[in-house]
């Protein structure tokens, strides 16, 4: 089973309710819930989630979201190594650099999905657009089919 990192904004735009982007998170989503995908986050997403929802809702309300988003995805851990692996990197923005790192050192990533392809330019994990992972599951769903017969 492929295993996906979801950035931040993935994520919030499916919080959001960010049109059209969130359709293609929904079906995301709810390939992690059906144990067709595992999908990741890390813990700087978490928080960077709860700071900007929590600007607009209540604390209980935001829980209550980010609750439900942890019960269909698995928390990438973080340590010193990811620091400073990040500080070294050369990645200009640092919040990407953490999620890369802890990605590549901790959870076997097969990709991961943002809006923000061009801040993974060096990523040594495949870096996709939500649609354009959609589009290579439905491939391989259709090819995995054709085998089968």
């Amino acid at each position: 089973m492929k295993r996906v990192l979801f950035d931040t904004d993935v994520l919030l735009d499916f919080l959001f309710d960010r049109k059209p982007f969130s359709d293609n998170t929904l079906k995301l989503l709810l390939a992690c819930q059906d144990k067709k995908l595992i999908g990741f986050l890390t813990p700087v997403i978490f928080s960077n989630m709860y700071y900007i929802l929590r600007q607009q809702a209540s604390h209980t309300c935001v829980k209550e979201k980010l609750g439900v988003l942890l019960s269909i995805l698995r928390v990438i851990p973080m340590n010193e190594q990811t620091v400073q692996l990040s500080l070294n990197s050369s990645f200009k923005d640092m919040e990407d650099a953490l999620q890369y790192f802890s990605a590549l050192k901790s959870a076997n990533i097969d990709a991961i999905l943002t809006r923000n392809t061009k801040d993974f330019k060096k990523s040594a994990i495949p870096v996709f657009l939500p649609s354009e992972w959609l589009a290579a599951m439905a491939q391989d769903i259709n090819e995995s089919t054709i085998l089968r017969k």
